[in-house]
């Protein structure tokens, strides 16, 4: 054998083994293109071309803890009649975006506490029968939880005030995540000290670094899966407050309004819908007032 042939030949053995070594091919654009219309079609999250980088590095961590050899196996296993309910709960989990922080877009929260519940307080929110407030992205639980705090916070002072909480996300893994009410140290860094106080625990092993949420304000939020894009959310109440902040803007034309239309119904008459700071309702053509900078009060 020559030399020339021979070193070819220990390069090709090397690319096979590196090949078993890491077995998860590349997405390929077929494969990425079934993968968009199903999550388009079934999420409503829009999955354009350029996210086919992001959505094969995901996956490829699915593929690898599966034990699989490649992405065929893997759609093979997402679509089957057998698998297809268990690993599509996972494939939810990694292809969602799930930014939330305490206190985000706090001039909301200023308004809730500081104008309308001391306005809506006055006209029976809260008295006859508990306020309900809905958080439709919940991810792992900053945004209910910081509603839970502004509420509490007025109960204080209206001790007839009462209130329920509901998180709801598509995604099982972060739901979980709000349900324990345990977060890393530095995410409760936009909670305001006095009220870092009085509702978080800091783990009695500091070098944790973690804080929980404490019981009773735990309690009265309630973790519930739901797919936003369902043709029935399967909620037997209506709102007085829902917040859908930073939701639509991964939505389609369409679906926006589809959701939007949606959420209004859910809203008791007066009740306040809450939006993102990059969200608007412009050209849905809703029977909504606007209060405040995306804050919208449905007409009575």
């Amino acid at each position: 054998m020559s030399d020339k042939t021979a070193s070819k030949s220990w390069q090709d053995e090397g690319q096979h083994r590196e090949s078993r070594k890491n077995p998860t091919a590349d997405l390929s654009q077929e494969q990425f293109e079934k993968l968009s219309r199903f999550i388009e079609g079934e999420l409503g999250i829009k999955m354009p071309p350029a996210k086919h980088v992001m959505l094969e590095s995901r996956l490829q961590k699915r593929v690898r803890a599966l034990g699989l050899l490649g992405f065929e196996q893997y759609l093979k296993l997402v679509f089957s009649d057998e698998e297809k309910h268990g690993e599509l709960l996972h494939m939810i989990d990694a292809v969602t975006t799930n930014k939330t922080d305490f206190f985000r877009e706090p001039d909301h929260f200023d308004n809730l506490l500081e104008r309308i519940l001391p306005e809506r307080y006055g006209a029976g929110w809260g008295v006859r029968e508990p306020l309900r407030v809905w958080s439709t992205a919940s991810s792992s639980g900053e945004e209910p939880y910081t509603i839970a705090m502004i509420l509490e916070e007025f109960r204080e002072k209206h001790q007839d005030f009462q209130y329920q909480v509901l998180g709801t996300d598509i995604s099982t893994q972060v739901l979980e995540r709000g349900r324990t009410g345990i977060y890393p140290e530095e995410r409760i860094l936009p909670v305001p000290e006095p009220l870092r106080k009085k509702y978080l625990l800091r783990s009695r092993d500091r070098n944790a670094r973690l804080v929980r949420v404490k019981p009773d304000l735990r309690r009265r939020v309630i973790f519930h899966r739901l797919n936003l894009m369902s043709s029935d959310f399967g909620l037997n109440e209506r709102f007085e407050v829902i917040f859908c902040r930073n939701v639509i803007i991964y939505f389609d034309r369409f679906n926006q309004a589809k959701l939007l239309r949606k959420l209004y119904d859910y809203l008791r008459p007066g009740g306040l819908l809450f939006l993102g700071h990059s969200e608007t309702l412009a050209g849905m053509e809703l029977p909504l007032q606007t209060i405040a900078p995306t804050i919208y009060r449905k007409v009575d």
